[in-house]
């Protein structure tokens, strides 16, 4: 379990959680850049690695989610430090195209303490997201990070 979980900030446009892991540096990184060690814990098959500027699909593995496909586009790699994607929030109606509506920012800030990494996780962009859905894309995603800062905790630490 993450030694502490923070919610720093509150608003409408960006979601952010940090958590100290205790874990070193390199562990987490690798759970984060690593397609296939990043699937174990977010929950998710990948068929691809991650490179910048490309786009990596895949299915959701979570009981009940299994029919969704999952899409990212690796925005930017920074060793060690900083992993971006792009992404449909809350893309999970199979008869909707989201393809035409903006993505949110989700960053990984990984910095190394006493106790081990901290891990930012920061998803912006929100405002932009179609008035119909926007409230509920925050709150399920805002839910789903504090959920994934806690799998992302118990795949590093074990």
């Amino acid at each position: 379990m993450p030694s502490t979980m923070t919610d720093p900030m509150t608003s409408t446009d960006r979601i952010e959680k940090k958590v100290v892991l205790r874990a070193p540096i390199d562990r987490v990184w690798r759970a984060i850049s690593d397609s296939k060690q990043f699937g174990e814990w977010f929950r998710v098959r990948l068929d691809e690695p991650f490179a910048a500027g490309k786009k990596v699909k895949g299915k959701i593995t979570v009981p009940n989610y299994e029919h969704i496909q999952f899409e990212m586009e690796i925005e930017r790699i920074q060793p060690q430090t900083y992993f971006s994607y792009r992404w449909h929030p809350y893309a999970i109606d199979p008869k909707t195209d989201y393809s035409k509506e903006p993505t949110t920012l989700v960053e990984f800030q990984l910095a190394e303490v006493k106790e081990g990494t901290v891990l930012t996780i920061t998803e912006s962009g929100f405002d932009k997201i179609p008035a119909s859905r926007r409230a509920e894309a925050f709150r399920s995603n805002d839910n789903g990070w504090t959920g994934q800062a806690k799998q992302i905790a118990a795949y590093v630490e074990k």
